[in-house]
């Protein structure tokens, strides 16, 4: 005879040995009513209480192995999940929660919302290949999901800031190769454009220069930066270890060695192991000889050693220099998870052209 641990309640969830999930539920009903047989055991209710079905609806659910009892001999009703009808999705959704400060996902965007809520929304709302827009995307949470889901994709929005966390985002899920797959409209492509949004706004030329570094910008009111930037976090040791830190300093305007000697000062004053001034203009020979007199800095057991200050202007930046540092592990954004599931082949994305489908 079947049985089953008296202490399961009616909403909870049971495995049975094939892994399917079910629920047990009371075989009883208001009112007195006669008794039943039960594999060939004749059972009353308990008083003021009916069986819930007659006896060849009981013979039938035996039958089809949907009665166990309890431990204490309790007839009890299984009903598997899949034959459940559900309850249709309202206009008030409390089924999915927050992010909370340990969620997996959470990358320390202060609007970001969860991947299961833009999940809802783009799936009811959309077949796979069409087109999703989210003109305020942030930190792209609407972008990823309709990535994972096979919609194509349109993002706005206007920081640098968010494009470049975005960027990251979409690399972090669904590797290097989605970079061929979308194009930023609007972000400076060539030197002549990054003079164009430095003059333009200084501190959207700031971010956007940051992100060509994967740096977290300072969260900041405008003229309290104490001389950063942004920042670069990195761990050195093959077992974590203590968090390094490189300071960055963006000149969207004209340099001079005393920037550099600024930047000396603030590593010093931070404690950090590296500081990189990125500047619009190409260093002059007294700036290179203030960083070099800076020395350089040595991981703890590794022979390499990596300048402590260095200078980046944007147009070796867009040739592809990077700031020379220990890469054993980056830890300056917490990591966006691995698309559950993505694609076989990366479907066209924003800035592709797509026929027959209006203004888009």
């Amino acid at each position: 005879m079947p049985q089953t641990d008296e202490t399961a309640k009616g909403h909870d969830l049971i495995a049975d040995d094939n892994g399917e999930l079910f629920r047990l539920s009371d075989l009883t009903g208001a009112g007195q009513g006669p008794s039943r047989i039960f594999d060939g055991k004749t059972m009353d209710p308990p008083r003021g209480r009916h069986w819930a079905y007659d006896q060849p609806g009981i013979d039938e659910l035996w039958a089809n192995g949907r009665i166990v009892f309890s431990l204490g001999g309790k007839p009890r009703l299984k009903t598997y999940v899949r034959d459940l009808p559900g309850v249709a999705v309202r206009d008030i959704w409390t089924d999915i929660e927050p992010l909370n400060s340990a969620a997996q996902e959470r990358l320390g965007y202060p609007t970001q919302k969860p991947e299961a809520l833009l999940s809802r929304i783009i799936e009811a709302s959309s077949n796979e290949g069409e087109v999703v827009l989210d003109p305020f995307c942030g930190c792209g949470t609407a972008i990823a999901v309709a990535q994972r889901l096979n919609r194509r994709w349109i993002g706005i929005d206007i920081t640098h800031l968010a494009i470049g966390l975005i960027k990251k985002r979409l690399v972090d899920a669904f590797g290097d190769s989605v970079r061929d797959t979308y194009e930023v409209i609007g972000e400076p492509e060539d030197l002549s454009g990054a003079e164009a949004l430095a003059k333009e706004d200084p501190y959207q030329f700031q971010w956007w220069a940051l992100s060509l570094v994967g740096a977290r910008p300072l969260e900041k009111k405008k003229g309290a930066d104490q001389g950063i930037d942004g920042r670069l976090y990195f761990h050195d040791e093959p077992r974590g270890g203590k968090t390094k830190q490189i300071i960055l300093s963006v000149k969207a305007g004209h340099v001079q060695a005393a920037h550099v000697r600024d930047l000396r000062g603030v590593i010093e004053r931070e404690k950090a192991e590296i500081g990189a001034l990125i500047s619009m203009e190409p260093p002059t020979k007294p700036m290179l000889k203030e960083a070099a007199e800076a020395g350089f800095y040595q991981p703890p057991g590794l022979a390499d050693k990596f300048p402590r200050l260095q200078i980046l202007s944007i147009a070796e930046m867009l040739e592809g220099k990077e700031i020379a540092y220990p890469r054993l592990l980056d830890v300056t954004y917490k990591k966006a998870p691995k698309a559950r599931k993505a694609a076989e082949e990366q479907i066209p994305l924003a800035g592709a052209e797509i026929e027959d489908e209006g203004p888009f």
